[in-house]
């Protein structure tokens, strides 16, 4: 299943992207779903050998065949024609910034990697840690970070003349109102994929506390990809056993999120750990929802407590129960955070994020000349 980079690129390649691309991916489909429907004029190359999910937690072992399979990426990818003839060779993903980094080397190339991750060992792991600190960091002519979070955990790591920008990333804005919240009971939603890390646990734990009679309703919206189908079964189990399963809904993967986020009065962002940006957040602030974010990473970039919405602190089961009762009995409030939520400063198309990256990639051209 494609992550949020794989579609973040996606979206500003549909969105008429003012540059030519051409796209080079492992020869596993995994983010077809993410690229159908490009236009015909941006070419998608299947190259080198598979590149597995899990990385980060990999054994020796796990690490060597890693590495070995980056090595074999890097070459299949300094021999790619498209390598030969690109202005810019832009890494869109931690592995892809790995084996683009060794392709990379020794090559008069530009290169750019796009940082969606915080760097650390928590987030990246002890070998992808390495990889990202000793040999993609200190060779980028420039990076886009997802947040200024995301940029200086970077940043030691930098060359003193590398580009850095920090552009939020196609997050599927469109401009275009969302129209009136459909009828209904409260409703408080999550936009992320199901994953222990992305906080639906401490979400359910929280919601079970702030409601636990009523008719108000828990949505948890987003795939179990990357082997976490047992986890949307400890969800379910952990429903039943608050007593509050019948008004705790896993839709599993959504198309229409636009429809899915008018049904929503709340939307929550509780990871368990720093998260990098989340376009969950940028989409709950478009959509004018009452929007409830940890107190940590670029999230708290975009959301200013009180104004256009709460602010609790990370991993607090407890103070995320009181934002949900304190929104969920005052109507006022979450019409007022919902109305400041869509006049955000910096909420941008998708286009204008394309543009925004175009002009990055011109600044590493340049300055490399």
């Amino acid at each position: 299943m494609a992550g949020g980079a794989e579609l973040g690129l996606a979206r500003m390649l549909r969105a008429d992207a003012p540059w030519r691309a051409s796209v080079l991916l492992p020869p596993v489909p995994a983010e077809d779903g993410a690229f159908a429907g490009l236009p015909a004029s941006i070419p998608i190359h299947r190259i080198g050998v598979a590149q597995p999910h899990g990385a980060s937690g990999a054994s020796a072992m796990s690490a060597f065949s890693l590495g070995v399979r980056l090595v074999a990426q890097a070459v299949a990818t300094r021999r790619h024609p498209s390598f030969r003839q690109a202005d810019l060779i832009v890494a869109n993903s931690t592995r892809a910034a790995a084996y683009g980094a060794l392709a990379a080397f020794g090559s008069r190339k530009r290169f750019l990697v796009h940082l969606h991750d915080i760097t650390d060992r928590e987030t990246l792991g002890g070998f992808g840690l390495r990889m990202m600190t000793r040999i993609v960091l200190p060779r980028a002519d420039g990076v886009i970070a997802n947040s200024q979070a995301t940029l200086a955990s970077a940043e030691p790591y930098l060359r003193p003349d590398a580009v850095r920008e920090v552009i939020a990333g196609a997050s599927g804005l469109t401009g275009a109102a969302r129209g009136a919240r459909e009828p209904g009971p409260l409703r408080v939603g999550m936009l992320a994929r199901i994953d222990p890390w992305k906080g639906q646990l401490l979400l359910l734990e929280a919601f079970a506390q702030a409601f636990p009679g009523g008719d108000e309703i828990l949505e948890f919206a987003g795939g179990a990809p990357f082997g976490h189908a047992d986890f949307a079964v400890e969800l379910r189990d952990r429903a039943r056993a608050l007593g509050i399963a019948d008004r705790v809904h896993l839709l599993g993967h959504v198309e229409d999120v636009d429809r899915l986020l008018r049904r929503w009065d709340v939307g929550v962002q509780a990871s368990l750990r720093a998260e990098p940006l989340g376009f969950n957040v940028l989409e709950y602030l478009d959509a004018g929802l009452a929007t409830v974010v940890a107190a940590e990473g670029g999230p708290v970039e975009w959301v200013r407590d009180g104004v256009n919405g709460l602010v609790v602190a990370p991993r607090d089961v407890g103070a995320l129960a009181a934002a949900l009762r304190r929104l969920g009995a005052d109507a006022g409030l979450r019409s007022r955070l919902g109305d400041a939520a869509r006049s955000t400063p910096g909420l941008a198309t998708d286009h204008v994020v394309a543009q925004q990256h175009a002009a990055a990639y011109l600044r590493v051209i340049a300055q490399r000349r």
